[in-house]
């Protein structure tokens, strides 16, 4: 400011190292500093246009979005309406307020504009019409827009992903598919990729996170369960069964003890701090698919290829009650919340609910063309969710034999499932190599994660909903970021 302009008509007028200044003090998070320079800016030079364009970022920032749209609306007027960078940043804003058919009009405004600088914002302004159309509910103009936003940036990675979720709205998988790859969004969502589990016969058949969220551990038919740091991906421990393939793995409620289940037709307890075995558990006369521990710890229950459901007493070993009624294999359990109920999935097409007291079955619900091969109750016992070798999921109001709706997108069997703590998402795994995160109100998939090489066998979530890990056939342990 202290430079002598090349003209002198120009010194009172000579402002632009204030907006050079003011973008500085944005970046650095200085929105006060920043907006001194611009109202000093635009007082020494009501015309400088740039300077209502600095201001309306921080009034953006500060959520006043009408002082926003005042600045831009008089940056446009003094630029004669060729101002795209102000059209796009106005139709930001309108979008932000709802006001949507204003904002197509200002991106719509920014694609037709033939200032010299218009091209760099062309891929930006489709882009974000298309999100628009996208809330509308035109995701065949969604598509339109995310097209153009491509062929403009091919590295547009936003629009991939947003033209994929375009594509599943009407039903067009594979196309939808292919965006998520080329969005690169599952790398991006990837935490670690464990390996730990290795031989020739090492398919990661079971996952699970500790009460604490501390903790993961994977079974594998490699007849070894791993013990994972969450935060580090770092190996902590590894517990030898010795006893056929590890099926299933789960935690106790209070994260000290962990159970396995395996192809030898027994149940082993672990204390988790130390790593040694605690119980082993005989009984089944077939493969045990399932375990879950009672929400109150005091019991774990196990379905099993004998098409029986046990329960046993985790400080003794003893079987408590013994469960009849499935035709067929028992490959999925699932309690309620409240104790009381218990749910099991089966081969024979159906999911049976159970008075966990008195062995009474309560409910079957039928719907499945296929076998059953995940349940999940949701975090509230008011519904529970079924994954089947049809390649749907059902959400049921179990209590009024009830179907809430079908979750369809998955080309292969689903093989686990799980809701995350706050009951708005569910994860399913699949014999398609993807994990799917769906909208439990609107049944619609929220994203498709890619990298697993062979069938899902198993997910979870992290008790705060963060993470979602997910174990597979190709032998690895993945761990990945809620988006």
């Amino acid at each position: 400011m202290n430079v002598i302009p090349k003209f002198a008509e120009d010194k009172d007028i000579y402002v632009e190292p204030l907006l050079g200044r003011g973008t500085v003090y944005i970046k650095l998070g200085n929105y006060q500093a920043a907006l001194d320079d611009f109202n000093l800016a635009i007082k020494l030079n009501p015309d400088f246009y740039d300077a209502y364009l600095g201001r309306a970022i921080i009034y953006i920032e500060q959520k006043n979005y009408q002082q926003a749209i005042n600045d831009l609306t008089e940056a446009l007027k003094l630029t004669a309406d060729d101002y795209p960078a102000g059209f796009l940043k106005r139709g930001s804003v309108w979008a932000e307020l709802g006001e949507y058919q204003k904002a197509i009009e200002d991106f719509t405004q920014a694609i037709d504009n033939k200032a010299d600088d218009a091209k760099t914002y062309y891929p930006d302004a489709y882009y974000k019409r298309g999100l628009i159309n996208l809330n509308l509910g035109e995701p065949e103009k969604a598509i339109k827009d995310f097209n153009n936003a491509i062929n403009l940036d091919s590295k547009y990675y936003e629009a991939y992903y947003k033209r994929a979720i375009a594509h599943e709205k009407i039903g067009e998988s594979e196309a939808a598919n292919q965006d998520y790859i080329s969005a690169d969004y599952s790398k991006r969502l990837l935490t670690y990729n464990l390996t730990g589990h290795s031989g020739m016969f090492a398919a990661v058949r079971s996952v699970a996170i500790s009460p604490d969220g501390t903790t993961l551990a994977s079974g594998s038919e490699d007849s070894t369960i791993k013990l994972w740091n969450v935060k580090t991906g770092q190996e902590i421990k590894t517990l030898f069964v010795n006893s056929g393939s590890v099926l299933a793995v789960t935690f106790s409620p209070d994260g000290e003890t962990l159970a396995c289940s395996t192809t030898q037709k027994i149940i082993k307890l672990w204390n988790v701090s130390t790593g040694e075995e605690i119980l082993t558990i005989l009984g089944h006369s077939d493969w045990i698919h399932s375990l879950a521990f009672s929400p109150d710890g005091q019991t774990i229950a196990s379905g099993s290829d004998d098409k029986t459901i046990k329960f046993w007493n985790i400080e003794t070993g003893e079987q408590i009650h013994s469960f009849f009624g499935h035709s067929d294999y028992v490959q999925s359990l699932s309690f309620s919340p409240n104790n009381n109920i218990i749910a099991s999935g089966s081969c024979d097409k159906t999911i049976k609910l159970w008075d966990v007291q008195t062995g009474e079955e309560i409910n079957t619900l039928e719907g499945h063309k296929d076998c059953v091969r995940a349940i999940a109750f949701s975090p509230n016992g008011q519904t529970l969710a079924s994954g089947s070798q049809d390649n749907n999921i059902i959400l049921w109001d179990w209590q009024n034999n009830r179907q809430i709706r079908t979750f369809k997108a998955h080309s292969n069997a689903v093989t686990s499932l799980a809701f995350s703590p706050d009951g708005l998402t569910i994860v399913s795994g699949s014999d398609d190599k993807t994990i799917k995160l769906w909208n439990v109100q609107t049944g619609l998939s929220i994203i498709t994660l890619f990298g697993h090489e062979s069938y899902v066998e198993s997910v979870a979530f992290s008790p705060d909903g963060k993470n979602i890990v997910s174990g597979s056939y190709d032998k690895t342990v993945k761990v990945w970021q809620m988006p």
